[in-house]
């Protein structure tokens, strides 16, 4: 809303859009040559290595531990915090889903065509990892629409490119599927013959950014704040999801859940004092 109305463009982090082949790939998908297309599988299935058990320590010179924390919980200095294993604390990250796994999720949810959905289920845990991880290794989410489903899952244990690709996606039409991922786009008919495909290309996010600046028109941006923000929101509601461990009916109106108290105390944090979230 403030970016809209002061005029600002603002661009996600969710640099495939940018990706040509990946735009050329979705743009086959959204022609119909492959029918309705009614499901979708997020995949995001790298390795990534254990953390280990760090004890606390003093804080680094240099470092103002303080306004790094920001509004996160005030606790002592630990190494598997801080840089970059802050991201599988719940202080402070989303685990690998919020990390990586928006980027295939956004994907998924472009290739479709929809929003935000009316309801989530998702489970996870660690089956790999024995250290200080708090998010989980393994997890599996279920996104229900309309008439369309968007599935994610996580491994972050088997970067084996089983389905094509440890990370990308999987799309399912009435007369065939489409992958694409890092390594390009490929179109398998239902008959299982090949189809079209191309590889990834390269990104150009910042270049597209920089033009939607000059032009001062937020529809030229290919991952406007609002594209960002609804694909991050699915991010958290699976993680929700799992934390609470039910299935989640949600008002996309007004983002919330519905009827789940205890759900919605997670969409949003206690704020340390002093570092209090403005009201603008």
């Amino acid at each position: 809303n403030l970016a809209r109305k002061h005029g600002r463009m603002v661009q996600h982090g969710t640099q495939t859009r940018s990706a040509g082949g990946v735009r050329e790939g979705i743009e086959y998908l959204q022609s119909g040559k492959l029918g309705k297309i009614r499901m979708a599988k997020a995949i995001n299935c790298q390795l990534r290595g254990p953390i280990g058990r760090v004890a606390d320590s003093e804080t680094p010179p240099g470092v103002n531990y303080d306004l790094w924390l920001g509004p996160a919980p005030k606790r002592p200095f630990n190494r598997n915090r801080y840089h970059y294993n802050w991201h599988w604390f719940w202080d402070y990250g989303t685990g690998d889903t919020g990390n990586d796994g928006i980027h295939q999720i956004d994907i998924a949810r472009w290739g479709l065509g929809v929003e935000m959905p009316n309801a989530v289920s998702c489970s996870g845990t660690q089956l790999f990892y024995d250290d200080d991880h708090e998010t989980p290794d393994t997890q599996i989410a279920t996104f229900e629409y309309d008439d369309v489903y968007l599935m994610y899952e996580m491994r972050l244990w088997t970067p084996y490119g089983l389905e094509g690709h440890d990370n990308g996606n999987i799309f399912y039409g009435d007369e065939g599927t489409m992958s694409i991922g890092r390594k390009g786009w490929q179109v398998t008919f239902k008959n299982g013959k090949e189809g079209p495909g191309g590889s990834r290309g390269s990104y150009s996010h910042a270049e597209n950014f920089i033009k939607a600046v000059r032009c001062r028109k937020a529809s030229d941006l290919n991952a406007d704040v609002e594209v960002g923000h609804r694909s991050a929101t699915l991010c958290h509601m699976a993680n929700i999801a799992m934390r609470v461990g039910r299935r989640l009916e949600f008002d996309a109106t007004n983002e919330r859940f519905i009827g789940d108290a205890e759900a919605n105390t997670y969409l949003t944090k206690q704020y340390r004092k002093g570092y209090e979230l403005p009201v603008l």
